[in-house]
C-alpha cells in the first residue's frame, strides 16, 4: 500500500513539473494510446465476421448443388425402380420337335413353323398350340363343329406365332437344319406379320448335315406377330438334338 502512494506521489510531481503544453501531449498520447486499443479488436471482428460469412455463403453454394443433385438421383431411382418393377417380363424359347425325329415339309405353300417343344415361354406370348381335338358325331355336331373348325383355323394361324402385348424393343434369333444333301433344300425366314425380316438358306448339293441361324433386333407393337416361316417345296430335319429353334425376348419397352 505505501508502495502505491508513493508512486502516485511521483506521477503527480512529474506532472506538476511538466508545462501546459507537455502535459497536453502527454494526455494525447494517452488518450491515443487508449482509442487504438478500442479499435483494434473491433477491426479484428468485423474481419472476422466477414470471413464466416463468406465460408457460410459458399457453403449454401454447395448445398443446394447437392440438394439439386440429390433430387435428380432420386427420380432416377424411381425411374429404374418403374422399369425393374412395373416393366413385363416376356422370355421364349422353343424347339421344332416334343419328341420323335423326322422331316418338316415339303409343303406347297408357305406355312408358320410350329415350335412345339418349349423351353420357356414367360408372359405367354409365344403359342405353341398345334390343332384342336373335335369329339362327337351325327347332326346335332354340326353346329360345334363348324365353331370348332373356326377356332382350329385361328389356332393354325397363331400356333407358333409369337405376339406382343407390350410395345417395345425385341431380340429374336431361329435357327434351322437339315440332313441330305439332294432336294428339296432348306429355306426358313423369320417373319413380322407379313413382312420377311430375313432368311437362312441351304441351297442343295454333295454335303449334308447343314445348318444355319440368324437373328434380328426389331421394334414391335402390341398386336405384332413374329414368326418363323417355311417356304414352299423345302424341309427341314429335327431330333432330341433340337437343331431347330426359336426364341426371342423384350429388351426395353418403347
Amino acid at each position: 500500500m505505501r508502495t502505491v502512494v508513493v508512486l502516485l506521489l511521483a506521477f503527480k510531481l512529474c506532472c506538476s513539473d511538466l508545462g501546459p503544453d507537455e502535459n497536453d501531449a502527454k494526455l494525447g498520447q494517452v488518450s491515443g494510446f487508449a482509442s487504438c486499443c478500442n479499435i483494434c479488436p473491433l477491426t479484428s471482428v468485423t474481419q472476422t465476421v466477414g470471413e464466416l460469412k463468406e465460408k457460410v455463403a459458399n457453403m449454401e453454394e454447395k448445398i443446394t448443388f447437392l440438394e439439386t443433385r440429390l433430387q435428380s438421383t432420386e427420380k432416377e431411382v424411381l425411374e429404374l425402380r418403374s422399369l425393374i418393377g412395373g416393366a413385363p417380363q416376356v422370355a421364349f424359347s422353343a424347339a421344332l420337335r416334343d419328341s420323335g425325329s423326322g422331316n418338316t415339309g415339303p409343303f406347297t405353300t408357305v406355312i408358320p413353323l410350329q415350335y412345339k417343344k418349349v423351353f420357356s415361354n414367360t408372359g405367354n406370348c409365344y403359342n405353341p398350340s398345334t390343332g384342336v381335338y373335335i369329339k362327337g358325331r351325327g347332326e346335332i355336331m354340326k353346329l360345334y363343329y363348324l365353331k370348332a373348325c373356326v377356332i382350329f383355323l385361328l389356332i393354325l394361324l397363331t400356333a407358333g406365332v409369337f405376339t406382343a402385348m407390350v410395345s417395345g424393343m425385341y431380340f429374336f434369333r431361329f435357327s434351322m437344319f437339315n440332313n441330305l444333301a439332294p432336294t428339296p433344300s432348306s429355306v426358313v425366314s423369320l417373319m413380322k406379320n407379313s413382312e420377311r425380316l430375313t432368311s437362312v438358306w441351304d441351297t442343295s448339293g454333295t454335303d449334308s448335315n447343314d445348318m444355319g441361324s440368324n437373328a434380328v433386333v426389331i421394334p414391335l407393337k402390341v398386336g405384332d406377330n413374329v414368326y418363323v416361316q417355311l417356304e414352299p417345296n423345302r424341309m427341314v430335319y429335327d431330333d432330341s438334338m433340337n437343331y431347330n429353334t426359336f426364341s426371342g425376348f423384350l429388351l426395353f419397352r418403347m
